[in-house]
């Protein structure tokens, strides 16, 4: 008797969360007496999605003032209906789990004890629902549940770890796995965030997350949440989507050398500026295979990164087994964006038509153009005149490359891309005039989406000119960073605007070592500057706190239109349920000073050294744990996910399916010409006509009317007239010209 009273008194595996029938709506019931009775008020949040939250365990019960009894009757569950689905979901899921242990003998035994008793579990489970407690077995629980049957698991081994049957069924499991190889952890962090601000690119309102298993669970108030729970206090801080850098080079090669920020220390570095997900770009050598450096990036990135990353494939070559290899990279190996380069003659420079038959290919497939815009070929004339004149310094570096050629370069690309209704991409805006041309194309209609950098935001190109050789080198990129001091200003109040849509960091650092290959020669000095650390608080300094943006518009150009572009969103730049855990709380009063000495890069300079920024992380939550607290960063090299990118993302391609059916175009109808034609000699295709041919070889030379045989001695030389002498032609006098033809 006694047996059966510990039976029934101890905790049942039931969910004490069920939602109405017909309705997604979770309501929260309290049991008295065997009874679910109805609570009034004791939902009332913003909870969208309820299912995550781990019921049937000891740590996920409501707090109730003493234990109910462990039958029910019919009543309480309508006839045992919904008792017996919910005993029946709790049995599915506890066998997945299990089942995902499966290559350990133990775990496997515990799947096949699950798969034997599984029916009867239903059925003795269904059979207790509707009777009295009366009629239960005397020495037989309800709902013999995950932790009953472990114990019984180790009774039958002849384990002597039996003691410990006071533990919930998730601490057994926990126990179980905990100093094995190669076996999933089945819980994580579970972490709830009180009393924060959620800012998103469309709204702000306040209200709590709950977090599990690295998803976002719930949003709202007052939150009913399982034990074990992990509370963070926000104080009214704002909490905002984790950034997206969308351009990185870390583990970049480099004539033989690596930039000194590989995946591990870049994306450490990412995590302290509050970017939860980099994208960096594969960039393969000229006729090697682009799915080979895919997979070598990819390689690189699984090893040692600590937050989730993508990548972008770079184009350096076209032929029709790079165009198989786009389409493969694209279908298969969750890449939707490529860059191509209009700069780097001899190396990676597409022409005119590579540029035409490129945008025509990836617009069909549903993929993003991205392009490096500069005109390589004036570039070159003129770096070749300025070693010529013995400039031979980081000056040269942005004489040799005028603003003029990244504006003319975005103008022909966004022509192209207007014409093969592409979605284009303009990497690295650094200059006033290329992003006029791009705020002008977007007035237009046209799909492009311009991208500053954090160094073009924050700094200027006044420092080519420094005494300090290595000071000026560290500021060289490609394209240069503008002369004039005004243009990070301009860029940020077109980035407001909206003119410009998203950021980067462009972050590819070297040492002082590897910017000297080109001490003697400007054009050798590897091109690449820091600011994936600095980037969001650089843009809330330069941007937020002067008023030209506001706190969703932040969210919008660091985080979200970064996820639309990639097809990620909402899964990525959006605090939701059902959207990865990665989040930041937010201090916009916490002032920073950039230096090289605490920043978290390997390079040994920073081209905001001394800068103060307004605004910074105080907490970050990567995958759903706390990677950055109170100034101490806690991230875990490999830990890193690839998150494959989709084509043909909303953000872009509903415009362009939209505009693709404006733009058929039709013949005319008319009727065929039967009138003369001229002969003509054919002239080859895309030639161009030489000087001598342009006049029509058809037509006699016209005659030049200012020359005149017309003379006064008649056919005869007239002589020298005297230079005092005044001559007289009498009116109407007889000229020789007689025809105009």
């Amino acid at each position: 008797m006694a047996e059966t009273r510990r039976a029934l008194s101890r905790e049942d595996d039931l969910p004490v969360y069920l939602a109405r029938s017909g309705t997604a709506d979770q309501v929260a019931r309290q049991k008295h007496g065997g009874l679910f009775c109805s609570v009034e008020g004791a939902y009332e949040s913003k909870t969208i999605d309820f299912d995550a939250l781990s019921v049937g365990q000891r740590g996920s019960r409501t707090p109730r003032g003493k234990k109910g009894v462990d039958t029910e009757t019919p009543s309480s569950l309508n006839s045992g209906h919904e008792f017996k689905k919910a005993t029946e979901l709790k049995h599915d899921v506890d066998k997945e789990l299990l089942e995902n242990l499966s290559n350990d003998k133990t775990y496997y035994q515990h799947a096949l004890c699950w798969k034997e008793s599984g029916s009867t579990v239903r059925e003795e489970s269904s059979r207790l629902a509707l009777s009295s407690p009366a009629s239960a077995p005397p020495n037989t629980a309800r709902f013999p549940g995950s932790h009953q049957l472990h114990r019984e698991h180790r009774e039958t081994q002849g384990s002597q770890t039996h003691q410990s049957n006071n533990q919930n069924a998730s601490s057994a499991y926990t126990m179980s796995y905990q100093g094995k190889k190669n076996i999933p952890k089945i819980t994580s962090d579970r972490l709830l965030i009180k009393g924060g601000r959620i800012v998103n690119d469309d709204q702000s309102f306040c209200a709590d997350i709950y977090m599990e298993d690295g998803l976002i669970k719930q949003i709202g108030d007052n939150l009913i949440v399982p034990g074990g729970v992990k509370t963070i206090e926000a104080d009214g801080k704002m909490v905002i989507p984790g950034g997206i850098d969308i351009h990185t080079h870390f583990q970049m090669p480099y004539r033989g050398t690596t930039t000194v920020d590989d995946f591990c220390q870049g994306t450490k570095a990412a995590l302290a500026g509050g970017t939860t997900m980099i994208v960096d770009h594969v960039i393969p050598e000229p006729g090697s295979s682009l799915v080979e450096a895919f997979e070598h990036w990819r390689e690189w990135a699984d090893e040692k990164s600590c937050c989730d990353y993508s990548l972008h494939v770079d184009i350096t070559h076209w032929n029709d087994s790079v165009k198989q290899e786009v389409e493969i990279l694209l279908k298969e190996k969750g890449v939707n964006s490529f860059q191509v380069y209009m700069a780097y003659k001899d190396l990676y420079q597409m022409s005119n038509s590579e540029l035409y038959e490129i945008f025509t290919f990836l617009g069909e497939l549903g993929g993003i153009v991205q392009v490096h815009a500069e005109n390589g070929e004036i570039i070159a004339e003129e770096q070749a005149r300025m070693l010529e004149i013995g400039i031979t310094g980081p000056e040269g570096h942005v004489l040799s490359r005028p603003e003029e050629l990244e504006a003319e370069a975005v103008f022909r690309a966004v022509t192209i891309a207007s014409q093969t209704n592409c979605p284009l991409y303009v990497t690295r805006v650094m200059s006033k005039s290329a992003a006029d041309i791009i705020s002008q194309a977007r007035k237009k209609g046209n799909v492009v989406f311009g991208e500053p950098i954090t160094a073009s935001l924050g700094t200027d190109g006044t420092h080519y000119w420094s005494k300090n050789w290595a000071k000026a080198a560290s500021y060289v990129t490609s394209p240069p960073l503008s002369p004039d001091p005004t243009t990070p200003d301009y860029l940020n109040t077109m980035l407001a605007s909206g003119d410009l849509n998203v950021t980067g960091s462009a972050h590819c650092t070297f040492s002082v070592a590897q910017k000297a290959i080109g001490k003697d020669d400007f054009t050798q000095i590897p091109e690449g500057v820091n600011g994936v650390e600095e980037r969001m608080s650089l843009i809330w300094d330069k941007a937020v706190v002067s008023g030209k943006m506001d706190e969703n518009l932040f969210v919008a150009v660091t985080s979200t239109n970064a996820a639309k572009i990639l097809n990620l969103y909402p899964r990525k730049g959006r605090i939701a349920v059902g959207s990865d855990s990665d989040l930041v709380i937010w201090d916009p009063d916490l002032v920073k000073t950039v230096t090289a000495k605490t920043h978290n890069s390997a390079a040994e300079y920073n081209v905001f050294e001394g800068m103060e920024l307004r605004g910074a992380p105080m907490l970050v939550i990567c995958q759903g744990k706390i990677v950055l607290e109170d100034g101490k960063l806690q991230a875990t090299s490999g830990l890193g996910r690839f998150i494959p990118c989709s084509p043909f993302p909303d953000f872009a391609y509903k415009r362009i399916k939209a505009r693709k059916q404006l733009a058929v175009l039709r013949a005319v109808p008319r009727g065929m010409y039967d009138g003369p034609v001229s002969d003509f000699t054919p002239m080859s295709r895309g030639a161009t006509p030489s000087a001598s041919t342009r006049s029509s070889p058809t037509k006699a030379p016209i005659r030049n009317l200012h020359q005149s045989g017309f003379t006064l001695a008649g056919p005869e030389e007239a002589p020298i007239r005297p230079a005092g002498r005044r001559i007289v032609v009498p009116p109407g006098g007889r000229s020789n010209i007689t025809s105009l033809s």
